[in-house]
């Protein structure tokens, strides 16, 4: 045996314009990369989007990720830009189309939730999956908030969002609206079973309580949360709770779904103060089904495991799933492009 397929992995976020920060803003925090990451947004035009964008699918195809949600925010006509690379690529694409009332720069925002609905029903017109993506508590005002989630609920769309990446932005939304980023978010009817809340590094026990409660999932994307120095995931709190994970890449610092598991499963042995915390399965299961799920896929492509690479010599074939998560890096992986 040469060869082993598996369901292929899905990054669940990526903002694919990001790729181009790789290794040029380190040192400083978040908030000093956001300066960088916004500069660079501001230049962002549909022939880039669609040139450097092909260039950050097929990586991730190199990589083993057969299917992608590309959380946009940098402009309309980029998004389909965007969807054209993607095509090109030949990746599976969610455009979780990223809804902005108010912070960030020009390009970013809508005028109002209103244009902002039409713009996602002329993509959807298009014939591309689109997912609702309120940006942030920050970026989105309660009744922002509370008209996207009507309009997820009404046409059975998945809902992605940021929340609780850094503690400013939890103390920021307390500061204006009395509750937590997540607690807004439940009130403002954006937590549900079409829910994907990326990050929640600092989510409270209450906050989980209420993700569990509405069988909404975590998008936890730890080697850019590591770059972005955010915090660890606290992925022992939200595994008690059985809240559904998946992964991704985000700014895309580095492109390898088996790095983002292992990384995951570290941070678990390390809270937990012993080993094999998430069973190697459910791992999987959270860089692919989770994945698709919260994209609203049904079907994506496979991807195949070299296990003739040298990574994986003298592994018996009882201890390929565990080699490969904890002993190789994405080299290992093909998919179809």
């Amino acid at each position: 045996m040469s060869r082993l397929t598996l369901p292929g992995f899905v990054n669940a976020h990526s903002h694919a314009f990001q790729r181009a920060l790789r290794g040029r803003t380190e040192g400083g925090d978040f908030w000093a990369w956001r300066e960088a990451m916004l500069e660079l947004a501001r230049d962002q035009v549909p022939g880039r989007v669609r040139s450097e964008y092909i260039g950050v699918y097929r990586e991730m195809l190199l990589a083993g990720y057969t299917a992608v949600g590309e959380f946009h925010y940098v402009g309309f006509a980029e998004a389909r830009a965007a969807a054209e690379a993607a095509a090109e690529a030949g990746i599976e694409l969610a455009l979780l189309y990223a809804a902005y009332a108010r912070g960030g720069i020009e390009r970013f925002r809508q005028d109002s939730v209103a244009t902002y609905l039409l713009q996602v029903e002329e993509l959807r017109s298009r014939g591309l999956r689109v997912g609702l993506a309120p940006h942030s508590v920050r970026a989105c005002t309660p009744d922002w908030l509370a008209e996207i989630g009507r309009y997820a609920d009404e046409h059975a769309l998945v809902l992605h969002v940021h929340a609780c990446e850094q503690p400013r932005e939890v103390e920021e939304c307390i500061a204006e609206h009395g509750v937590r980023p997540i607690e807004l978010l439940a009130r403002t009817g954006c937590v549900g079973p079409h829910t994907t809340v990326v990050h929640a590094t600092h989510a409270s026990d209450g906050e989980l309580d209420l993700l569990r409660d509405a069988n909404a999932r975590v998008c936890i994307c730890p080697t850019t949360e590591a770059n972005l120095a955010d915090g660890f995931a606290p992925i022992d709190r939200i595994c008690e709770r059985s809240i559904a994970v998946c992964i991704g890449s985000d700014s895309n610092v580095r492109i390898d779904p088996l790095e983002e598991l292992r990384e995951l499963e570290g941070t678990a042995r390390r809270l937990a103060l012993k080993r094999n915390v998430i069973p190697v399965e459910r791992l999987l299961a959270f860089g692919s089904a989770e994945g698709a799920a919260a994209l609203g896929l049904e079907r994506w492509p496979d991807v195949a495991v070299d296990v003739g690479h040298p990574s994986l010599r003298g592994i018996d074939r009882a201890d390929l799933l565990p080699a490969l998560v904890f002993g190789c890096s994405a080299q290992v992986l093909s998919s179809p492009f």
